[in-house]
């Protein structure tokens, strides 16, 4: 609920008392005094029947309009908590992407009760776009195109446009598509090359033929490759047969990459269930949490093992523990760092997975470097504590080789886990860290043992 122990002039709980008093113009004239991101977090404050009592005091369109805003998660919940009729009224003024990414998220009792509310042309829409999976074209297109007979005049279709400029108004694409008989995608128009048009001029006469398409099925690692090799605002989507079903906006595609890039970071840093937010049932947080803590016991019992098997070394060279963490934590470093260039590279398309040892060469001419230089740094510091060449050189040659394995294991395991089908942002880091524990342990313990008579009781 709203934060009560706040100001009462807090945002969040202005926004509830506006919406109790049923003064829908003082709420409406409130919401728009506030900047985006105040509107945001205010709604973040709120819980989920507060976020609907807002909503449904608002006008349909102008609650359509601010749940553009705010967060996926968050529009989800306030409008699952709306009745039917008040939700359906904000799904028809929805842009259609957003329609069919908010029915996507709410339970199917509760999206068949609002699409049954929905005007029929509305839910059909909706319905159509939610058979697409969402991370491919068809999931991430909108429906609102201009898209008329290629047989039209230049003439017909600026009357055309005059007389629905309404309806037409707030779309973004600056082309028209041109169909064939078939419903077909035959070629496409920019508004500016219409304006030159003759006016008797047939589309099919001016139009520019076989456009840059996607397939519906197309995935957002090829829509992030077109958009990066065409400057296009947007680029249409087709269906098997070649029928324009939508188009894909590159503002669209740039924000599915941002959301890609936020949730595998997310997920490499161990919230593997999903996105998470502090606004969810604090259950759901917690076995997302704890589904990467346990996995990361069993991969540090390995760790302890290895430690375990030198226990007489350490015993007899009790300082060398004190560089077990550095060591392992400097390699585990450099190692994400492979992890996050490979990461992006992927993501990019500038690597392909099949691409191991170029990119192993890369990151081990960089660790064999990196590595001499921290090696030779967290020496001289073992040196300076301890006066010990002996224990220094250990560290040392831990540190350096240990680094060496952390780059190449960063820089291909991604490769590798792309290659078969895994996701990589979710299972690098884990891999890394029990591979970097288990290398630098042992490596660490392995040349103490050799030097154990040099190394006297350091």
């Amino acid at each position: 609920m709203a934060d009560v122990s706040a100001p009462s002039n807090a945002p969040w709980n202005e926004l509830v008392a506006l919406a109790r008093s049923g003064d829908r113009a003082a709420l409406g004239a409130y919401v728009d005094a506030l900047d985006d991101a105040d509107w945001v977090h205010a709604f973040a404050r709120l819980d989920a029947e507060e976020r609907a009592a807002v909503l449904a005091a608002l006008a349909p369109a102008h609650a359509a309009e601010l749940l553009e805003d705010v967060h996926d998660v968050h529009a989800a919940e306030a409008v699952g908590e709306l009745a039917p009729a008040e939700a359906a009224d904000i799904l028809v003024a929805l842009p259609s992407a957003d329609r069919a990414d908010l029915v996507a998220q709410l339970d199917d009792a509760h999206a068949d009760a609002i699409l049954v509310a929905t005007p029929r042309e509305t839910a059909e829409s909706v319905r159509d776009l939610l058979q697409y999976a969402p991370d491919t074209a068809g999931g991430r297109m909108v429906t609102e195109y201009v898209a008329v007979p290629m047989a039209w005049t230049a003439d017909e279709l600026v009357r055309h446009l005059r007389e629905n400029v309404e309806r037409y108004r707030g779309f973004i694409s600056q082309y028209v598509y041109a169909l064939g008989p078939r419903g077909e995608l035959a070629g496409v128009l920019p508004l500016r090359d219409l304006l030159l048009a003759p006016r008797t001029r047939a589309l099919a006469e001016v139009m520019i033929r076989e456009p840059v398409r996607v397939a519906a099925g197309a995935t957002l690692g090829e829509l992030f490759e077109l958009f990066e090799r065409h400057r296009f605002v947007s680029i249409p989507v087709v269906d098997d047969a070649s029928r324009l079903v939508g188009i894909v906006l590159r503002e669209d595609v740039d924000e599915a990459r941002l959301d890609k890039a936020q949730l595998d970071e997310q997920r490499s840093r161990g919230i593997i269930g999903g996105e998470e937010l502090r606004s969810m049932p604090v259950l759901t947080r917690s076995g997302r949490r704890l589904a990467w803590l346990t996995l990361n016991i069993g991969l540090n019992l390995l760790a302890a093992a290895v430690i375990d098997a030198y226990r007489e070394t350490l015993a007899a060279a009790i300082a060398l523990a004190v560089f077990l963490p550095m060591i392992s934590d400097m390699s585990g470093c450099s190692g994400n760092q492979a992890v996050a260039v490979s990461l992006r590279e992927l993501a990019l398309g500038i690597v392909r997975p099949q691409e191991f040892l170029r990119v192993w060469w890369q990151e081990a001419s960089l660790g064999v470097m990196n590595g001499i230089v921290l090696g030779l740094l967290v020496g001289l510091v073992a040196f300076a504590w301890k006066g010990s060449a002996p224990l220094a050189a250990v560290v040392g040659a831990a540190l350096a080789l240990n680094t060496l394995v952390a780059v190449s294991i960063g820089g291909i395991v991604p490769l590798a886990l792309r290659r078969m089908g895994f996701d990589p942002a979710l299972a690098s880091s884990p891999i890394l860290t029990t591979v970097t524990d288990i290398c630098g342990f042992f490596f660490a313990l392995s040349f103490a043992t050799l030097a154990l008579p040099r190394l006297g009781g350091a």
